[in-house]
């Protein structure tokens, strides 16, 4: 076995299980349980699973933590929307968004954050 071919696991720090349960259920990602630790687990797509791992709070990157690739963003940011996810927006010289959605030439993306600051991400690639 390979870790090409090795099935993968993302892990989060979250301060508040509880709520982090909350905002990734409205995600609609299947909910698998809680292993010993007491850390939530979710399938993503290709065998992959996220965990959300009980942690102190500050303990998040300030970077993209997860991004999920799609057909078409907006439509995702607006399904997303609907369910309460709120969107970051952005007027800096070299990143804009408009409806929250970020035109990077290549693809197109728009980020929004869990309850602790964790930073997730849709995207969409041209022509996609």
């Amino acid at each position: 076995m390979s870790l090409a071919t090795s099935a993968v696991a993302a892990l989060l720090p979250v301060a508040d299980i509880d709520r982090a349960k909350g905002f990734y259920d409205r995600l609609d990602l299947p909910y698998l349980g809680t292993n010993d630790e007491g850390s939530l687990m979710y399938q993503l797509s290709g065998g992959a699973m996220l965990m959300l791992l009980p942690r102190e709070a500050g303990t998040q990157n300030p970077s993209t933590a997860l991004t999920w690739e799609v057909d078409d963003v907006a439509t995702e940011v607006a399904d997303l929307e609907g369910r309460g996810v709120v969107f970051e927006d952005y007027d800096l010289p070299d990143l804009k968004t408009v409806d929250h959605i970020a035109d990077l030439g290549g693809e197109k993306a728009a980020w929004f954050c869990d309850p602790d600051g964790n930073v997730l991400c849709v995207h969409q690639r041209a022509g996609g």
